[in-house]
């Protein structure tokens, strides 16, 4: 990970004696770290890899981000999806430069960073105040969340229950500032701490975030290898399911005895098991059709104790397995979310100069920013547009009142050229393109149309060009655009090849 380097110690050489360029070293780690934490949000390391290296050879510094047009950030984000994170990122370097206090350095503090820095929440403020500047602060994450889910044998959904969560938190606090002064001399004689609360800067903190998120994405996974774990000693997840494997009740750390019907927990749920011979943790699964209805596979509630009773398990699995299986039940698998369908025209319109009219998108909600072709949402109201005859009418609709013509009465659907609308060509539905979010599933109809010289208007437009405009092919190839949206130019593009080679066959 070529974003994970030495600790910068401001007290060794040569930064004490040269403030400036330590100042300077801190900006550019600093802009480092905070733009792989963006980066590795929803996006796998070995995908963030590449971008990271291209970013930075790209913009090196906080300052020369600054200096870049939106355009040129979202084409660089280009497949990395959720595009609002680079628009924040962008926003926030150039309000990070323009500050008179910070002057490019990113504050230290996780509140500072939380208040001032924007799309910094306390995860990302975390990783940047103790990997950068040496500070005990927390660096939880969803990896991190399961890992002490686990240690202390916390049965919550860790991503609705706000009690757990802070909960989670306060005990990643509680150990970082641990880390943060272990094997060091009391207080009253060590130079390590500024005062009672505060251990003076070191690389503990850094270094124990980081082993434990990669603990959580390398060993402590949904399905975990607890064998391999080193923290089993101290896992309560773990020593419940030896207890489960060796038919005893679960025992505490310290040894005695543990009747888990005795004890009160107001953060833990019901225990959770579809039988008592599966124990694989799997989540109630809802879907959401299109017509709207839901398929729920829901898990009965039953105690601990009785999940404890039964033996069924160790019959067909070892020691380990049965271990794994009660692990793998921590943190609470949430109802998934329905995730929603929807249907878009994507339009495609060639100018006779071979240009094609792109627009751009609303700068907040879905692919906030990014330039596409012209795109109509299908809505329930639209009868019939699951047919390509009905697609084709609505396409044909949307573009000629688009470009600010009407339709005359018994205008159709279908392929070639309209002797009603001069110099318009529609060419017909090329395919569709189906594309997943992590919320919606959008199928993408490609529609194209061709203007001649007929098309006396053809480049007036009343949108504003920084929000609609004609662009070349080399123009669209760099264009910011969404990798679905990419998908509908490579179909316009094999469009384009094959009237090209029928043209030079004739």
């Amino acid at each position: 990970m070529p974003w994970r380097k030495p600790w910068i110690d401001p007290s060794e050489p040569p930064w004490p004696s040269d403030p400036s360029a330590l100042r300077s070293a801190l900006e550019r780690r600093a802009y480092e770290v905070w733009i792989s934490e963006i980066m590795l949000q929803q996006t796998r390391v070995a995908v963030v890899i590449d971008y990271w290296n291209r970013w930075m050879a790209r913009w090196p510094t906080i300052h020369h981000l600054a200096r870049a047009t939106p355009d040129d950030v979202l084409s660089a984000w280009r497949g990395l999806g959720y595009y609002s994170r680079a628009t924040r990122i962008h926003d926030a370097a150039t309000l990070v430069v323009a500050d008179p206090a910070m002057r490019g350095l990113l504050p230290r503090e996780v509140a500072e960073l939380e208040k001032k820095v924007p799309g910094v929440g306390r995860y990302t403020a975390g990783a940047i105040a103790a990997i950068v500047f040496g500070l005990p602060a927390p660096m939880v994450d969803g990896n991190v969340l399961r890992v002490l889910s686990r240690q202390l044998g916390l049965f919550a959904n860790v991503k609705t229950d706000k009690s757990a969560v802070d909960l989670l938190w306060a005990a990643a606090d509680a150990l970082v500032r641990a880390v943060a002064t272990d094997g060091q001399p009391p207080h009253d004689s060590s130079p390590m701490t500024t005062d009672e609360e505060t251990p003076v800067p070191n690389d503990r903190p850094g270094r124990w975030g980081q082993a434990l998120m990669e603990l959580g994405s390398t060993v402590c996974t949904p399905k975990p290898n607890c064998a391999q774990c080193p923290i089993t000693s101290t896992c309560r997840a773990y020593a419940e399911g030896q207890a489960l494997a060796s038919k005893t009740k679960a025992k505490s750390n310290s040894g005695q005895s543990l009747d888990i019907e005795d004890v009160i927990c107001t953060l833990c749920q019901p225990f959770e098991a579809a039988s008592v011979e599966d124990v694989t943790g799997d989540a109630e699964v809802v879907v959401e059709t299109k017509g709207g209805s839901k398929k729920t596979k829901s898990a009965k509630q039953v105690t601990l104790s009785v999940f404890f009773e039964h033996k069924h398990t160790l019959t067909t699995t070892g020691k380990m397995e049965a271990i794994v299986d009660h692990c793998r039940k921590f943190p609470v698998k949430g109802v998934k979310k329905a995730v929603r369908e929807q249907e878009t025209l994507v339009c495609a319109i060639r100018r006779d100069d071979g240009s094609y009219l792109i627009s751009r998108r609303p700068d907040k909600g879905l692919l906030a920013g990014l330039w596409e072709f012209p795109s109509r949402i299908l809505v329930d109201g639209d009868e019939e547009a699951s047919s390509k005859a009905a697609r084709s009418k609505l396409a044909i609709s949307h573009v000629t009142e688009m470009l600010g013509r009407k339709q005359r009465d018994g205008l159709t659907g279908g392929q070639g050229v309209f002797t009603d609308l001069k110099g318009l060509n529609y060419e017909g539905e090329l395919g569709s393109v189906p594309w997943l979010f992590s919320h919606l599933k959008l199928t993408m109809h490609v529609h194209v149309f061709v203007l001649d010289g007929g098309w006396s208007d053809a480049g007036a437009l009343s949108t504003p060009p920084a929000m609609q405009r004609w662009a070349s092919r080399d123009e669209v190839d760099c264009e910011s655009m969404g990798t679905g949206m990419r998908r509908c130019w490579a179909l316009v593009q094999d469009w384009e090849r094959e009237i090209s080679e029928a043209t030079d066959g004739q």
